[in-house]
C-alpha cells in the first residue's frame, strides 16, 4: 500500500513538472509534429480495425438477443452511443497504451540507462521539456481524432452488418441511431480521450525515466507501463461514466 501511495505520488510530481514545462517551457513544435505522426498517423490502421470490429460483433450480439423482443432496429442507436461513449475512447486507450505507451517507455527507459538524459541535465535541458512535454501534448492532439475514426468505422460496420447482413430497413435502423446519438455522446468520448490520454503519457514516461538495471529494467519498465496506463484506464472510466452521467443526465443535450 505504501508503494502504491508513493508511485500515485511520483506521477503527481511528474505531472506537475509537465504543467509547469507546458507554461514557462521551451515550446518544442518540431517534437511535438513528430510525436503527432508516430502516435496518431503510425496508430491509425490498429485504431480503425479494431474500431470496425467493435462496431460489427456488438451488433451481431445485439441483433440476436434484440431479435428475441422485435426491436432489431434499435441495434445501430445501441452501437453509436456504445462506440461514442464506452467502447471508442476504451478501446483507443487500450490499444494506444499497448502501442505507443510501451514504445515510449522502452525508448526514454534506453536513455535513462544509458545515461542520455544525465547528458540533457549537463546540457542544461529539462527532460521532462524535451521528453514529456511534447508526448502529451502531441496526445492531446492526436487521441481525439482517433476515437473519431474508431467510433466512425464502428457505426459504418454496424450498418453494413445490420443493414446488410441482416436485412434490417434502413430507414428505420439510420431513424433510431440520429433520434438517440446526439453531441453529449460526442462529448463523452473526447473528454474521456483526453484523459485517458494523458494517463497514457504520464504513467509511460514515468516508467521510462525511473528505469535502472539495464536491459532488464528497460524490459520490466515497458511491461509496467502497458499494463498500469490499461488498468488506469479501466478504472479511471467507472468514476467517468459515472461523473458525467451525473453532469450530463439522460435526455440533456449540449447540441
Amino acid at each position: 500500500m505504501l508503494a502504491f501511495v508513493r508511485y500515485l505520488g511520483e506521477l503527481a510530481l511528474l505531472s506537475s513538472g509537465v504543467i509547469e514545462s507546458m507554461v514557462h517551457g521551451r515550446k518544442r513544435l518540431r517534437l511535438v509534429i513528430q510525436q503527432i505522426a508516430e502516435i496518431g498517423f503510425r496508430s491509425q490502421p490498429v485504431v480503425m480495425i479494431t474500431g470496425a470490429f467493435t462496431g460489427a460483433v456488438l451488433t451481431t450480439q445485439s441483433l440476436f438477443q434484440f431479435s428475441k423482443f422485435g426491436m432489431e432496429t434499435m441495434g445501430g442507436a445501441l452501437v453509436s452511443v456504445a462506440m461514442l461513449r464506452e467502447l471508442g475512447p476504451v478501446v483507443t486507450g487500450l490499444m494506444l497504451a499497448g502501442r505507443v505507451g510501451a514504445s515510449m517507455a522502452a525508448e526514454i527507459g534506453t536513455m535513462k540507462v544509458t545515461e542520455q538524459i544525465d547528458a540533457l541535465r549537463v546540457m542544461n535541458v529539462n527532460p521532462i521539456d524535451y521528453l514529456v512535454t511534447p508526448r502529451l501534448l502531441a496526445m492531446l492532439v492526436a487521441i481525439p481524432l482517433l476515437i473519431g475514426e474508431s467510433a466512425a468505422l464502428g457505426i459504418i460496420a454496424s450498418n453494413i452488418v445490420g443493414i446488410e447482413a441482416f436485412g434490417i430497413g434502413e430507414a428505420y435502423w439510420k431513424h433510431h441511431m440520429q433520434t438517440f446519438t446526439d453531441l453529449t455522446d460526442v462529448s463523452f468520448a473526447l473528454i474521456k480521450g483526453s484523459i485517458f490520454g494523458m494517463i497514457i503519457i504520464i504513467v509511460s514516461c514515468h516508467q521510462g525515466l525511473r528505469a535502472s538495471q539495464g536491459a532488464a529494467g528497460v524490459g520490466r519498465g515497458t511491461t509496467s507501463a502497458m499494463v498500469n496506463s490499461s488498468l488506469f484506464i479501466l478504472v479511471t472510466n467507472f468514476f467517468l461514466t459515472l461523473l458525467l452521467n451525473l453532469v450530463f443526465p439522460a435526455g440533456s443535450s449540449i447540441g
